[in-house]
Parts: C-alpha cells; structure tokens; sequence
C-alpha cells in the first residue's frame, strides 16, 4: 500500500517556526515523512535540523540537495549529522537540478550531470561507511577522507531525482530510491520503465529501489481557488525555469500546450500562459480541487503500480491556511 508523505513548500515560507509547524502537523495527522525542497530560500540542513528536533516520529529528508553547490563529502558529513540528530530518520535526495538553478544561481557549469550525480552517491555511501575514502572517477578524485564521528548506525538511503529516462535508469541502477516530479500517470509507468532497466543493469531488485512521487496538490473548500494556483504554480516552471520542465512536458504528450506556456510567459503575458493550461493537464500532473475531488485525484496516483510513496506538495502560491487546509484534508487517515 502506498504511503503518503508531505513535501513542504517550495516557496519562502514566514520563519522556520512555520515550517516546523507545518511538519509537526504533518506528524499528527499520520504522514511519514517531511521532505523539503532547497531552492533560493534556506537551507535545507538548518530546517531539517529544527524538525528533527522538535518532532517524534515522522521521516526527514531534502528532496533535494543539488549535486553541484557542495562537494559529496561535505553531503556525507551533513546526512550523517542529520542522520545523529534524528535519531535513524533521515532519508537523503539528492539530484542534479537543471542549468538554469546550477548556472544561474550557483555559478558552476552544468556539466555531465548523470556521471556526477552516480559519483555522489558512490561517494557518499563511502562518507558514510566511516571508512577511509580514496575514490578515483570522472569527475571527483578523493584521498583520505574519513568522518571524525562514529557513522550512522542507521543506514542512510540515498534518493536520487530525474525527470528524463536515462537519469531514471541511473536512479534504478545506482540509488535506493527515486524521486519524481511533474510526471502525468503514463508518464510514471514510461519511467518505471527505465527504473526497472537501470535495476537490471545494476543485477538489482527494482522492488528495492523506492519511488517517490511528488505531487502538486491543493484540497480546498474553493476548487476554484485551488486550480488557480496549480496553474500559476505549473505555469512559473515552464516558463520561467529554463527548458527543463518544458521538455519533460513534452515528453508526455504535452509539447503544444508546453510552448504555448513557455512563449507567453517570455512575453510577460502571464494571463495567457495561465489560459493555455486546461483541466486535463491538472488532473494529470497533481490532486487539486474541493477535499473530495483533491482526495479522488490522490487515489489515481497512489494505485498506479510500482509507485511506493506520494508526497504532498504544494503550490509555490499557496498561503499558511491554504497549505493546513491541504494537509488536513488529504492526510492519510482521512
């Protein structure tokens, strides 16, 4: 039976109080992890530090920490911390973003993101081994290195995120579990294909390889309301996040309607890229509307085969009652 998680906002919340708020909540009502998103807000150690203190039982993780802005040892160190002061909760995302975070934003070339992210997790299985690291790849070369703490007693699983079939396949080959993101029903059971490829090439079980899938989701008494914001939500990340959603939108059967997106959000014309995306798009990319019909969209997800785990997420644009509203309604109890 698939579980649901929570994935925390995306978007500048009010303090880290509030954040932690919104996890402890998530704890009451029975959801079994809190990941957060690390984007241009803060940090994702430091939260996820707050949380597992003042939480009992409910999972943490970042979904994700790009493999780019720190080094795989430095990733070892900190999931090993998180890893201590959760007491054995902690899952770790990581993945490689896209150009237009990693250039943009961090001043580091995009280049050969999947060697890199499979070099990641090499390296920080070893990081958390506790033994010594000599490592000699492509891209890291690492001597000597070892945790000055004892290592996790608990294991740390390692996610990795990808949109595009060989970042799947690489997820299925190399990681413990992976995280999806803005994929319509097909466009899951398309890369549990690849999963499922990267498990045999890896002469691995893909039933232990986990897959996450993140949805956009927005349960409230105006439906309306709630798909206004899935809309502007989905519209910011085609057309203002480079081509990266763009493509995988495409991918799925969705190009016309991804173009028409992304050139009138270049234009500013916002109105109108918030026009092109029609219900049928929303209905295939998350679970929003009134409770029921936000509940009824979650259902479709969570039976769809091979998926272990749907994490709650939310639009960038939603406020504090509307994100409560959302996790009250759609918690796993309900």
């Amino acid at each position: 039976m698939t579980k649901r998680t929570v994935h925390l906002p995306v978007a500048a919340q009010p303090s880290i109080d509030s954040l932690v708020s919104l996890a402890q909540r998530a704890e009451d009502h029975g959801y079994r992890r809190a990941w957060l998103p690390e984007t241009w807000g803060r940090d994702a150690a430091t939260v996820l530090s707050a949380i597992a203190e003042r939480t009992d039982e409910i999972g943490i993780g970042p979904s994700i920490l790009n493999v780019y802005s720190r080094s795989p040892a430095l990733v070892g160190q900190t999931a090993a911390t998180l890893q201590e002061l959760s007491d054995g909760r902690l899952r770790l995302g990581i993945g490689p973003s896209g150009p237009a975070v990693i250039e943009g934003w961090h001043g580091q070339s995009f280049e050969r993101p999947l060697r890199r992210t499979r070099e990641y997790v090499e390296i920080v299985r070893k990081v958390l081994s506790g033994e010594t690291v000599n490592y000699a790849g492509d891209i890291f070369t690492l001597g000597g290195f070892r945790l000055r703490c004892d290592p996790p007693e608990t294991t740390v699983p390692i996610d990795a995120a990808g949109m595009g079939p060989k970042s799947v396949e690489l997820a299925g080959r190399f990681a413990d579990g992976w995280h999806a993101l803005m994929v319509t029903p097909d466009g899951v059971r398309e890369r549990l294909d690849d999963l499922r490829r990267g498990a045999d090439l890896g002469d691995r079980d893909p039933d232990d390889v986990r897959v996450t899938l993140s949805l956009t989701c927005a349960a409230l008494a105006d439906g309306e309301r709630a798909r206004t914001l899935a809309r502007q939500h989905l519209a910011f990340y085609v057309g203002a996040m480079g081509t990266f959603y763009r493509e995988a939108l495409a991918r799925q059967g969705y190009e016309e309607t991804a173009e028409a997106v992304a050139s009138a959000w270049g234009n500013a014309d916002k109105e109108t890229a918030l026009d092109a995306i029609g219900d049928d798009l929303l209905q295939d990319l998350g679970a929003v509307g009134t409770p029921d019909e936000a509940r009824e969209e979650l259902q479709k997800f969570e039976e769809i085969e091979g998926v272990d785990r749907v994490a709650v997420s939310f639009p960038r644009g939603a406020d504090q009652s509307e994100i409560k509203s959302t996790i009250d309604a759609l918690a796993p109890s309900k």
